[in-house]
């Protein structure tokens, strides 16, 4: 090799040194939150609520519902809450939205347990007239998010005889993630009892109300960013949210003042949050206004959306093969942890290199 072709080559060398290091020194960082939305299964207390009908989940009632079954679920669901998104932020949710919780006591006891404490959270709950006594609420660490406003809205439904037909109520946070404004709805819709048609409207009734609380922050603050979750008892692709709250599930479509709903394309792709009868359904969603899709300098935008389901989440024989594993199945109890999967979303905002 001559010295023309020793220069060429050290210089290439140089040069392809050079440029790796100016890639690697490119290369974006990113804080990244994690809002998740979990439907615990009756999550009740040992404590007969007279005012309530929990008495299956008593220690005489149907379930036979003892202290160390109680203390069993806290424990998987509290493990469950733990490990949701950990594989990208090795850490648990910032922000967890939970649904079928009996009480203040039992949301205690969730955060106080060996995989939460250390967290820092914190909870914001409403006693709901659900004639069960299930409720919504809301997790968040304190060193995350400041809670600076919040409601519990009321779904006020009728049966054919004019009676009042008790439901949960609809829980609205705004508050400070990391010094930017965002708005979390925590919703538990009315279940599908008596059939999918036959109880529709009910949803419908839900799916207004909280398209009322939406347009009621933004009637403030045009800009507002919020985010609902919950498990709606419908799917994606029904009335309540496509004609309703006119959720789109195309990100190419999604402009400031359309919802974006990313559980949409997960229900197309054939994942499911439940299952029931041999057919998966996406119950359990996280959407959100389109400006969280836009990314802005210092801002939070949306990065992609999951269904948690780890193998130790899923039956693993017998006729509920493949489906969650829940705390009861067949009437028998089985120490499961719920007929639900959580589901979450991640939320990114570039950091200074």
């Amino acid at each position: 090799m001559n010295i023309t072709s020793k220069c060429i080559g050290f210089f290439l060398i140089i040069y392809l040194c050079t440029k790796i290091t100016l890639i690697a020194q490119s290369k974006q960082r990113y804080q990244i939150r994690t809002i998740a939305f979990y439907n615990l299964e009756n999550l009740f207390d040992t404590i007969n609520n007279p005012n309530t009908f929990d008495d299956d989940r008593t220690p005489l009632g149907k379930d036979k519902w003892t202290s160390d079954k109680y203390m069993a679920k806290l424990k998987n669901m509290s493990t469950t809450l733990a490990k949701i998104g950990s594989s990208v932020t090795n850490s648990s949710p910032d922000i967890i939205g939970v649904c079928e919780v009996e009480n203040d006591t039992v949301l205690t006891d969730l955060i106080q347990q060996p995989a939460l404490i250390n967290k820092g959270y914190g909870v914001i709950h409403y006693n709901s007239p659900d004639e069960r006594g299930i409720d919504v609420a809301l997790l968040y660490k304190k060193q995350a998010f400041i809670p600076t406003s919040f409601k519990s809205h009321r779904l006020l439904l009728f049966k054919d005889s004019n009676y009042r037909d008790y439901t949960r109520d609809q829980l609205i946070v705004g508050g400070l993630l990391d010094n930017e404004e965002i708005y979390f709805i925590v919703n538990h819709w009315p279940s599908r009892s008596g059939g999918e048609a036959r109880s529709r409207p009910n949803r419908i009734a839900a799916a207004i109300l909280n398209k009322r609380i939406i347009d009621s922050v933004k009637r403030v603050n045009i800009n507002a960013k919020i985010i609902s979750m919950g498990d709606f008892n419908d799917d994606p692709t029904n009335k309540s949210f496509k004609k309703v709250l006119q959720t789109e599930g195309r990100l190419k479509k999604v402009s400031d003042s359309i919802l974006f709903n990313p559980m949409d394309e997960l229900y197309r792709k054939g994942e499911g949050s439940l299952a029931y009868r041999d057919k998966w359904n996406v119950f359990d969603q996280i959407f959100f206004t389109g400006n969280l899709v836009n990314k802005q300098k210092d801002s939070y935008s949306f990065w992609k959306a999951c269904i948690y389901n780890a193998p130790y989440l899923i039956t693993s024989k017998g006729r509920y093969k493949g489906y969650p594993k829940r705390t009861y199945s067949g009437g028998s109890y089985t120490g499961g942890y719920s007929d639900h999967f959580p589901v979450y979303i991640y939320l990114i905002r570039k950091e200074d290199n």
